[in-house]
């Protein structure tokens, strides 16, 4: 019998709790993509109504990923202090609060301001709840419940899109907000009353209660209790957040924050831009919205694809094969002028491109122990959120000097091609509970 419930937890058989657990996860990464993607559908009606050039609108659409790569990087290095369940919480309040608060922003920077504060709490909200699907599923089937946590953007995305575009028939850009506010707003008591502190972190931070709350948990995951908390040695309480650029991480880290950099630079031109390239094309921002739709369709699509294909194949060698794929992919997307053809190609494009995003995911939980897994990932993602803001101005101002789509999409896509690349260098070790 495991005296250690992290181990018990590890080699045991998922509970239902813990499935329970899991698909409410991909709830909460669905709020990711429905608030993603808001400023994206009401773009075209947003540009009309205020006047605004291609230039200030990709500025726009790049303000909640300011606040995204903040938040990842700060809000994460909480989670690791205070704990994933009350970060995510408080991540949950901030989303729900500047969503509102869109709605009646009087110009362009009190929208950018609220935007921003939206994206603190999507960012924060993106690296806990990585660690905290990866510790509550079990050894097995780690890589697979992180896949589909992680389908849950796609799968916002494609509701939201479709959702929006009706709302757009019939309400203005401001509609789509008060979706994503309610929408995120459902979930708060929902993650509350169901989702317990994770096992992991009692253990490693052992506050105060911290045996009381382990043993209660795994009442409700139906194992025994124990006696006591497994003894954390001296070496390991000082262990911190400086951890990730020491020699034994370094390495690590810089390279899966550079590959998940170069990948969402190349993958944000479809997330950002196909409805106003749609607009643009002579198209009405329903079908826009409708090929964003297409394209979560494929995301969601791929990462149940890409999750199953875990269990048999090589989690790094299918991430780079992804990678690779989603460029090739989006470069032939940039020379489609039919919109049906278009549909076909947006959607592959989502397929491999939200699925090389799932495998960074999934690499994450490797790469990183314990101790900075939260904010390990949340370095990853809000410095690779960084790609995210650059990605649309990027776009924007080649379009704003006369680069025609094709040429376009060559040039962004050539992010995703570095980044299969960098993954070839990255060596990863199985670790011990910690």
């Amino acid at each position: 019998m495991n005296t250690d419930p992290r181990e018990t937890i590890d080699q045991a058989p998922m509970s239902l709790l813990q499935i329970f657990i899991i698909a409410i996860t991909v709830g909460l990464n669905a709020m990711d993509g429905i608030d993603v993607l808001s400023i994206s559908l009401a773009a075209p009606n947003l540009a009309k109504e205020w006047n605004l050039s291609e230039l200030v609108l990709g500025f726009i659409m790049s303000m909640e990923l300011v606040g995204m790569g903040i938040g990842s990087m700060a809000l994460g290095w909480i989670a690791d202090i205070i704990g994933r369940r009350k970060t995510m919480l408080g991540c949950l309040v901030m989303m729900a609060l500047g969503m509102f608060m869109v709605t009646v922003s009087a110009n362009i920077t009190q929208l950018s301001i609220w935007r921003i504060v939206t994206g603190l709490g999507i960012g924060g909200l993106l690296a806990a709840i990585t660690a905290i699907t990866a510790e509550f599923s079990n050894l097995k089937n780690r890589a697979l419940c992180i896949s589909i946590m992680a389908i849950g953007y796609p799968i916002g995305g494609f509701v939201g899109s479709y959702i929006a575009g009706q709302l757009l028939l019939y309400y203005n850009w401001r509609s789509i907000f008060y979706f994503g506010t309610a929408a995120t707003v459902f979930f708060i008591p929902l993650f509350y009353f169901v989702v317990p502190e994770s096992v992991h972190w009692l253990v490693r931070k052992q506050p105060e209660g911290a045996l009381d709350k382990v043993n209660n948990t795994l009442k409700r995951l139906g194992h025994s209790t124990i006696a006591e908390l497994p003894e954390i040695t001296p070496e390991v309480r000082k262990r911190s957040y400086g951890d990730l650029f020491a020699p034994g991480l370094r390495r690590i880290t810089i390279i899966i924050t550079v590959a998940y950099f170069l990948q969402i630079l190349t993958y944000y031109f479809i997330l950002k831009w196909v409805p106003k390239v749609i607009f643009n094309m002579g198209f009405s921002p329903s079908d826009g919205a409708r090929m964003l739709m297409y394209a979560n369709i494929g995301g969601a699509l791929g990462g149940i694809v890409f999750g199953l294909m875990t269990l048999r194949v090589d989690l790094k060698k299918l991430t780079m094969a992804t990678l690779a794929l989603s460029a090739v992919l989006i470069t032939i997307l940039g020379n489609m002028a039919e919109l049906n053809y278009f549909a076909i190609f947006v959607t592959f494009c989502g397929f491999f491109g939200n699925a090389g995003i799932i495998g960074m995911y999934a690499l994450f939980p490797v790469a990183f122990p314990t101790h900075v897994r939260a904010s390990g990932t949340g370095f990853a993602i809000g410095m690779g959120r960084g790609g995210a803001y650059i990605s649309p101005i990027l776009v924007g101002f080649m379009f704003q000097h006369g680069l025609s789509l094709p040429r376009v999409t060559m040039l962004i896509s050539i992010g995703a091609l570095i980044a299969a690349g960098l993954l070839l260098f990255l060596k990863l070790e199985k670790r011990p509970v910690e």
